[in-house]
């Protein structure tokens, strides 16, 4: 009888430890970061909505750049055997390429609306990682021997908000290549960085995933507001109750409600739905367009702006 109970006692004295191996890890991308694009004069021109803007030209420069290529395996490579998902960057271009019909913008039907991806947004929305891993790197030289002075920042996809940072110079080497430079530097700091992309993901577990969702009414003539009653309540009012239950411990924020637009900041999102599928903005969207289309009968239509952002436009499809 003690044997048994000695043998129980083992079993959950260890279950923290299991259920800590098992604990799940945020997907990474790993980046160039954009002043070693722009350093390197690895960039494009892109026009967003008429205005154009200097963005990194990622596809460019791992197809030219050999060290880079390696840096950022290298670095996928020190955070897979820390147990993170990786998505590829090289591949993850390589299929947007692929897809050849994909449209440059999303249009309404109807009244032609549109809204503009950079390169960077369709990129993160292709792969869906988590976190965004941004490198650079510098090599000094002193006589023969050779170091890299590194900076590793851990941001948000869906933010764009630092989550984590480490930095730091090797030791010099005579024969060294840069990946393993970088490696020998990274690998002393990699423990903290890896604990701060955690504490992160372990917040968005709790508390949910922090995004932007704006509604929006279509100026077709039809005259809807979100000052419209239905059943003796103003849209807004549905509209923000259905935020309050739906929302991850009912965090969001209405900065902004005019008669035709509603902002919501700081919308918490589950990361998972209750069949536990992954939950992004885009869906969690859709969830309150089928609500209004059901309980309302308003059509709308969405628009995602990378994958912190959606746009509800009602009065349409």
């Amino acid at each position: 009888m003690k044997n048994k109970y000695f043998f129980l006692t083992m079993i959950l004295s260890a279950f923290p430890l299991l259920m800590l191996g098992q604990a799940k890890k945020p997907t990474l991308m790993v980046f160039p970061a954009d002043n070693w694009c722009i350093e390197h004069g690895y960039t494009q021109t892109f026009k967003n909505q008429g205005k154009e803007t200097r963005v990194p030209n990622y596809e460019k420069a791992i197809q030219e750049d050999m060290d880079l290529y390696n840096v950022i395996t290298k670095i996928g490579e020190l955070m897979s055997d820390q147990g993170f998902p990786l998505e590829d960057l090289s591949q993850t271009i390589k299929s947007i390429n692929q897809n050849a019909t994909e449209l440059e913008m999303t249009t309404s039907r109807t009244s032609g609306a549109t809204i503009a991806e950079t390169p960077l947004d369709r990129l993160l929305t292709r792969a869906k990682a988590d976190i965004i891993v941004e490198v650079t790197w510098k090599v000094n030289k002193v006589g023969p021997k050779r170091s890299v002075t590194y900076t590793l920042r851990g941001l948000d996809a869906y933010t764009n908000k630092q989550v984590a940072a480490t930095t730091g110079t090797g030791a010099p080497s005579y024969t060294a290549e840069t990946p393993v430079l970088l490696e020998e530097a990274v690998i002393e700091k990699m423990d903290g960085f890896v604990a701060q992309l955690q504490a992160h993901f372990d917040d968005l577990l709790a508390n949910g995933r922090e995004v932007n969702i704006n509604c929006r009414i279509f100026n077709n003539g039809r005259g809807l507001t979100f000052e419209d009653e239905f059943g003796g309540e103003e849209l807004i009012e549905i509209i923000d109750n259905w935020m309050d239950e739906n929302t991850q411990n009912h965090r969001y924020n209405l900065s902004d409600a005019t008669e035709t637009t509603l902002v919501f900041k700081q919308v918490r999102i589950p990361l998972y739905n209750a069949k536990g599928r992954a939950l992004d903005t885009r869906t969690f969207t859709a969830d309150l367009r089928k609500y209004l289309k059901t309980k309302l009968n308003i059509d709308s239509k969405i628009f995602t702006v990378g994958l912190g952002r959606a746009d509800l436009i009602l009065g349409e499809k």
